[in-house]
């Protein structure tokens, strides 16, 4: 593998929506959320726009790395659904911050940091690009049935933003796809074209316990895949930074893998499932507060819709 994170900075809304909240407009609690998810608050736009939320990362993350606007040559934006459906959020986002470069949106759900920085790799090491700005950005808001209370509370808002470049941090990277659309999808509304026999506007569904079975299982073994091709154990492993789903999923993997407590970090309770963000949005508050530093070895982990994976392995440069 051939990069580094330079940075990696992110951006909640203002508005926090607390279980309490929640509780007031839907059959719900806060022991019911929490107990079963971990989640405690989450952050949701009100006036804020994506494009808001990406400009205040990117801003923090390029004065984080040291390097121009006009250093950026790439961008890869990993999202669900920008402000647009055209033109895509990451030129929304060139547009905003007046750079002009190579700019498209991935979408692999919950995985999609993870099939960024693939892609991003593939792009430093055949030399087509210097220093690439990843993107990932949600807003579930608009995507979930307010009325269901076994979806909406599970989902927040946010962005977070990164800057890699030339490097030997990533040791091992794997991406998979099931081809399943049956466990969790969005279906997109049909719009009014008078020549559909019928028409619908499009939700969150998902069919939560099989989710939680692939995600504790995909966890499982593809970090035995990692362990193996690397030569190397969960031991060896500092800290596990999973999609952050469910604090139920993370506490199963993390016994199946025989590993303390204090190597699986969470904040799930402070911001919910923001889909492809969780990843970069913990990474920042880990070198935040000092737990990542040169050395660090990494295993991340995600999984999503797809049903997709993202698994890689780093050590911090």
């Amino acid at each position: 593998m051939s990069l580094k994170i330079l940075s990696v900075k992110k951006s909640v809304p203002q508005k926090i929506v607390s279980n309490e909240d929640l509780a007031k407009f839907l059959d719900t609690n806060d022991q019911w959320i929490s107990s079963r998810t971990g989640i405690k608050n989450r952050h949701i736009c009100t006036s804020e726009s994506l494009v808001d939320l990406c400009e205040d990362a990117v801003k923090k993350a390029v004065e984080q790395a040291g390097i121009a606007f006009s250093d950026i040559d790439l961008v890869i934006c990993s999202t669900l659904c920008g402000d647009y459906l055209m033109p895509s959020l990451a030129c929304c986002v060139c547009e905003r911050i007046k750079i002009s470069c190579p700019a498209f949106d991935i979408n692999a759900a919950c995985s999609g940091f993870i099939y960024a920085l693939d892609i991003a790799d593939g792009y430093i090491s055949t030399g087509k690009a210097n220093n690439i700005l990843i993107i990932s950005a949600e807003m579930m808001s608009k995507l979930v049935d307010w009325t269901d209370r076994t979806t909406c509370v599970l989902f927040g808002d946010g962005a977070a933003a990164c800057i890699v470049t030339k490097g030997n941090a990533i040791r091992y990277l794997k991406l998979t796809a099931k081809g399943d659309t049956n466990l969790l999808s969005f279906p997109v509304g049909t719009g009014n074209s008078p020549y559909k026999e019928t028409r619908s506007n499009g939700f969150v569904n998902m069919q939560g316990q099989e989710v939680f079975k692939f995600a504790v299982f995909m966890i499982e073994s593809q970090s035995k895949l990692a362990f193996e091709k690397l030569n190397i154990t969960a031991d060896d492993i500092d800290y596990f930074v999973l999609h952050q789903a469910n604090k139920r999923i993370i506490e199963s993997a993390r016994t199946r893998l025989k590993q303390p407590e204090e190597k699986f970090p969470i904040n799930i309770q402070n911001y919910g499932n923001i889909s492809s963000v969780t990843i970069p949005l913990l990474l920042d508050e880990m070198l935040e507060d000092g737990r990542i530093k040169k050395g660090t070895r990494l295993f991340l982990s995600a999984f999503g819709a797809g049903l997709t994976t993202g698994t890689c392995v780093m050590i911090w440069e």
